[in-house]
């Protein structure tokens, strides 16, 4: 079961549409509590036509079909343009060619997450609500926010999916971040980028390879791939769901 209804975020007047899967079990079993998936571009996690382009991860149909015991909860993005998106999953500012100068305000929608978000969603829902059944994960500018939210708030999320997270929009600046961050052990993350995608700007592989590298380096349980002719898309990231969701329950009783 998908609920959706709406929330204002960070101040804001309009309502943000907030999606939370229910596992069959929360229905059955009121007593059942399960861990927590967040997830960002919440229009892109379930419905095709929600999406962005008409194609969503498919998220719901592989939770039924795998009976994962699991609650996602997924917010919309910001859409206002020219950079609202950008501006809300990033956690730095940045200078682009494409999009310009874009003011990082990434730490601000972390907080709210962390402050606002989280505390509704575990009243109101039969959630595990600790750090370690606490979890993240999104593609792009998401994947991006997913690696600094394990990091920079690894007080509240212990695990988390990166998928073709734009580290190399924000150059120089997340693995300074992940060295300063104090990671509990036992963090786990996974991380992917598309083979076809890997060329699409200048130094991803570095950038990607360094991030990796600096996220080992702090006792992060790291999976890192690149896929077999992977794209820059949802489709392609509905087909690593069944890579990254075992991950997340690695090791977990």
């Amino acid at each position: 079961m998908i609920e959706k209804w709406g929330i204002p975020v960070m101040g804001g007047k309009r309502l943000r549409t907030v999606y939370v899967y229910l596992p069959e079990e929360a229905q059955e079993d009121p007593e059942t509590r399960f861990p927590v998936l967040y997830m960002f571009d919440g229009h892109n996690v379930f419905f095709d036509e929600d999406a962005t382009y008409g194609k969503s991860w498919g998220m719901g149909e592989y939770l039924d079909g795998e009976h994962t015991p699991l609650i996602v909860v997924a917010v919309d993005c910001n859409h206002r343009q020219p950079n609202g998106r950008l501006c809300e999953y990033s956690p730095f500012d940045f200078e682009d060619a494409q999009f310009g100068s874009v003011k990082g305000r990434g730490k601000r929608f972390m907080d709210w997450m962390v402050k606002k978000l989280k505390p509704v969603i575990d009243a109101r829902y039969p959630t595990l609500p600790g750090r370690e059944t606490t979890w993240i994960a999104g593609s792009s500018m998401g994947g991006l926010m997913s690696l600094y939210a394990v990091t920079a708030y690894n007080r509240v999320f212990s695990r988390a999916a990166a998928l073709s997270p734009s580290v190399w929009l924000v150059r120089g600046q997340m693995k300074p971040l992940i060295e300063r961050a104090r990671i509990a052990p036992g963090t786990v993350a996974y991380m992917d980028y598309g083979q076809r995608e890997m060329g699409n700007h200048k130094g991803m592989l570095r950038c990607f390879m360094d991030t990796g590298r600096a996220l080992m380096e702090k006792g992060v349980l790291l999976t890192s791939r690149l896929v077999p002719n992977g794209e820059h898309c949802e489709a392609c990231w509905e087909e690593q769901i069944p890579f990254f969701m075992p991950i997340l329950f690695y090791d977990r009783e």
